[in-house]
């Protein structure tokens, strides 16, 4: 099955603004001490005394204001990165359909995933969304609420049904975090968590993964890095503004492309090649598998004398991994055990739990 490998916009990641009736907005900081091209809520805008969620919650999402005046309880996700994040909360029954996905869930949500139906391997249609009667669809990209998709954002709203885009995919600049850091990131875990009325779960969930993020050791400065997603005659990379950037930046990898401004781009293979990285991420989809790149670098004469062919440098990620959302920071730490077994981590890093 072919399919496209990235939203049709470069734009990644940005974190909308949280507000209920209790409180004003607040600002995200990006981990630098500046904003980080967006805000979130300040985790108390929807909660009681008790810290239990109250409602109605309003969202600045992409520039769409959505008002949720109940917890939802019949969700369409589309893509990966949406479904994963309610299983990882814990409310994977409110899903009545799933679409678009990546790649199988990791194994620890295996059950709870196998009896969610997949209503379309591509992006839905409307009707066969409106079909079962979702009160919010989730979707991982932008483009995955339009006319000829899952249907458009303000036709949608006056059907009843709300909408909610991962703040990775916000195509509009003020919505675009530049770069991405993994407090935007665990911003959009909490605004998740407020609107599917769950706040404490998503608490938990940022406390594990800031743990887990904290035990990786960074290589010293100076391993350079390609992030491969797809392509063949010209590679789609990984930028400088995304989740392949966040990635790499927290393991200590030097990224080729990271002076490219967008999340993913277009890279030729002479640049590649003058660049010579230390490492290749390849990005292992059923569409572009890792194997095949691997192939293709080893069978073409000008790549197969790069230094991380030659030394046989591979690190291999999940497609659902190279998108923003619960398996980043277990991206950081299987990319991080895979450093260390080519030799080039550190002694004292993490083992990390992984997927």
């Amino acid at each position: 099955m072919r399919r496209p490998s990235h939203p049709t916009s470069p734009t990644f990641f940005a974190v909308a603004c949280t507000v209920s009736l209790l409180a004003a907005c607040g600002s995200a900081a990006d981990g630098n001490g500046g904003d980080a091209g967006g805000s979130a809520g300040d985790g108390s805008a929807a909660t009681d005394d008790t810290g239990e969620a109250t409602y109605p919650v309003t969202v600045d999402n992409c520039g769409t204001t959505v008002e949720f005046t109940a917890p939802p309880e019949r969700i369409v996700t589309i893509k990966s990165t949406s479904t994963e994040l309610l299983l990882a909360l814990g409310v994977s029954d409110r899903i009545v359909g799933q679409a678009f996905q990546d790649g199988p869930v990791p194994e620890q949500w295996a059950d709870d995933a196998a009896d969610i139906p997949t209503i379309s391997d591509s992006a839905p249609g409307q009707e066969t969304v409106l079909e079962l009667e979702p009160d919010l669809v989730l979707a991982g990209w932008e483009s995955n609420l339009a006319a000829d998709t899952a249907g458009e954002r303000d036709l949608l709203a006056r059907l009843g049904v709300n909408s909610y885009v991962s703040p990775a995919a916000c195509q509009e600049e003020a919505y675009r975090p530049d770069p991405l850091t993994f407090e935007v990131l665990f911003a959009q875990f909490e605004e998740a968590g407020q609107i599917l009325g769950v706040p404490d779960a998503a608490t938990d969930l940022v406390a594990q993964q800031r743990a887990e993020l904290a035990q990786v050791q960074p290589l010293e400065p100076g391993t350079t890095a390609l992030w491969w997603s797809s392509g063949g005659d010209t590679p789609y990379v990984g930028g400088g503004i995304g989740a392949p950037q966040m990635v790499m930046d927290a393991v200590g990898l030097e990224n080729v492309a990271g002076d490219l401004d967008q999340t993913w781009s277009s890279l030729s293979w002479e640049a590649i090649i003058d660049a010579d990285p230390d490492v290749f991420v390849l990005v292992d989809a059923a569409w572009n598998t890792a194997d095949s790149k691997i192939e293709f670098l080893e069978s073409t004469p000008a790549t197969s004398e790069l230094t991380a062919v030659r030394e046989d440098r591979y690190l291999v990620l999940p497609f659902p991994a190279s998108e923003a959302g619960v398996r980043s920071v277990p991206a950081v730490t299987e990319l991080a055990a895979g450093l260390r077994d080519l030799g080039l981590g550190g002694d004292d890093a993490s083992d990390g739990a992984g997927d």
